[in-house]
């Protein structure tokens, strides 16, 4: 089996975030990056499923050269080979778009994301290779198993949960669940630096958004203290303030 798991180089969630420029752009200095958590639960499971010489396990990043020690890391904890496309990652139709192409030329039986990355959280990128690919996508699993030429993928929907057989290939967004995250050993670390990472260019592609501006969010207010025997006055504030009823 030909597993191909797309990861995400994505700020962790402890940095402190700014921008530049007018709040136009992300300012990366003192950031400390890392694999995006729900692709590292794709990327536990596809090593998983390859385990005992069952197949490989090609990781694939759409980013520039800073993001290889990302990558790197991918490979201590299992992956057999990487792909940089090497091109920021615009947004998600820009990342689908060169996934898309690389796996058209080299067959897949299964292309794993996570269910969002952390720092946009559009949950966008599986279904647009399903579409771009001509192939089924399902998100979001919280459950993969794979079987001969067809796997069993289990979700939660509104009241219960929902069991698809699907035959390979197709596109699945992994949450939480689907597998537990690996650490990677003294001999992966090892191993990371001599294995393949091929560095692609991206193929041209139609802009269809543009980031303008970003934004922190508001500052949180002062706690205000009502007293017990004032109930008149928690429900004004609850009303004209926090306006939850």
């Amino acid at each position: 089996m030909k597993i191909l798991v797309c990861i995400s180089n994505v700020p962790d969630t402890t940095t402190k975030i700014t921008f530049t420029d007018n709040n136009t752009q992300f300012n990366t200095n003192g950031v400390q990056f890392i694999i995006n958590p729900y692709d590292e639960i794709a990327l536990a499971r596809a090593i998983e499923l390859t385990d005992g010489g069952k197949g490989t396990v090609t990781v694939i990043n759409v980013g520039d050269a800073g993001t290889e020690p990302t990558i790197r890391k991918a490979l201590a904890i299992g992956a057999t080979d990487a792909v940089r496309i090497n091109a920021k990652p615009h947004d998600a139709w820009f990342v689908a778009y060169q996934i898309a192409e690389y796996a058209k030329a080299n067959a897949f039986n299964l292309i794993l994301t996570g269910r969002e990355s952390i720092d946009y959280n559009g949950s966008k990128v599986a279904a647009m290779l399903g579409e771009l690919l001509d192939i089924p996508s399902v998100s979001i699993i919280k459950k993969l198993d794979a079987e001969d030429q067809q796997a069993t993928v289990e979700r939660e929907i509104e009241g219960g949960k929902e069991v698809l057989t699907i035959p390979f290939p197709f596109v699945a967004g992994c949450a939480e669940g689907v597998s537990e995250p690996k650490i990677p050993n003294m001999r992966g670390i090892m191993s990371a630096r001599t294995k393949p990472l091929a560095v692609v260019e991206p193929v041209a592609v139609e802009t269809f958004s543009e980031i303008i501006s970003y934004e922190t969010p508001a500052p949180r207010g002062q706690v205000k203290l009502v007293g017990a025997d004032e109930p008149a006055q928690l429900i004004e504030l609850l009303h004209t303030q926090a306006r939850v009823i």
